[in-house]
């Protein structure tokens, strides 16, 4: 009879404590609701400034991302105030565990330097082809922590911005031209000055090759069973891959019409009987 008295007597305080915490409960629902609404606004309210403004894409997908953290974050506070707890021990708390979490997230946060780094040095911006960490692709998005990269294949790769920001980058479109090196060797039966003469009248052939700076090629070595001759000629971006394929499908079909030879590594074998 006891144990059933101090039963109803726990649930009774229970109730009693729902009852007092209700308001509450329910102002830090609303607060936790307006609040999360709040942030998709501001982010909409940025993402159409941009669409008016002509700014770098990139610095809207970092602001996107730094407001969304930073508010949430605040938000976190204010819900959780609401709820009862007190301002000196939540700030001594905060600071805890900002110490364990700030030694357990070093990456992150050097992921976060480094994405403001790149946002304020620029160099690249979303739409650049780059090439950094061994991948190769067109930029996708840059946020607080990542960059995003498309690759040929239609991947996403996912590259962390600490990396970006103190490793070699490689970007193709810095410049609005590129200048294309291609190397090919010929028999040393071969004629030197007929192979050369069919490079260049490919080049000249092809509108978007550069006329100026004029086309190029040389004797770039005389290895030990070819003479490599090398091909450089300059295009726009936009027409670099399509003039690259072009010229190596010529130069394929009009050495074989000419009959220069283009050695491929083989092996004779000799039988004794």
């Amino acid at each position: 009879m006891e144990e059933l008295t101090n039963y109803r007597e726990h649930i009774d305080n229970a109730i009693d404590w729902l009852w007092a915490a209700l308001p509450n409960l329910i102002l830090a629902a609303i607060i936790f609701v307006v609040g999360l609404w709040v942030i998709r606004l501001l982010n909409r309210m940025v993402h159409r400034f941009f669409e008016r403004k002509d700014y770098d894409p990139t610095l809207e997908t970092f602001l996107q991302s730094f407001i969304s953290v930073a508010l949430k974050v605040l938000l976190f506070v204010l819900v959780v105030t609401q709820l009862g707890v007190k301002s000196s021990s939540l700030v001594a708390m905060v600071g805890a565990a900002g110490l364990a979490i700030g030694l357990a997230l070093q990456g992150s946060l050097a992921n976060f330097a480094g994405g403001v780094l790149i946002l304020i040095f620029k160099p690249f911006k979303v739409g650049d082809f780059i090439s950094a960490q061994g991948v190769d692709g067109t930029v996708k998005e840059i946020t607080i922590f990542t960059t995003k990269l498309n690759t040929f294949g239609n991947q996403v790769a996912i590259i962390p911005n600490g990396q970006l920001s103190n490793n070699n980058i490689v970007n193709y479109n810095a410049e609005s031209t590129r200048r294309d090196k291609i190397d090919v060797g010929i028999g040393y039966n071969s004629n030197i000055k007929t192979a050369k003469e069919i490079l260049l009248r490919i080049c000249a052939e092809y509108d978007t090759i550069f006329k100026e700076p004029e086309p190029e090629v040389y004797v770039g070595e005389l290895a030990d069973s070819s003479v490599n001759l090398t091909l450089r000629f300059w295009a726009k971006n936009e027409d670099f891959w399509a003039a690259h394929f072009h010229v190596l499908e010529e130069l394929k079909t009009r050495f074989d019409a000419a009959g220069i030879e283009i050695p491929f590594p083989q092996r004779d074998v000799h039988m004794k009987s």
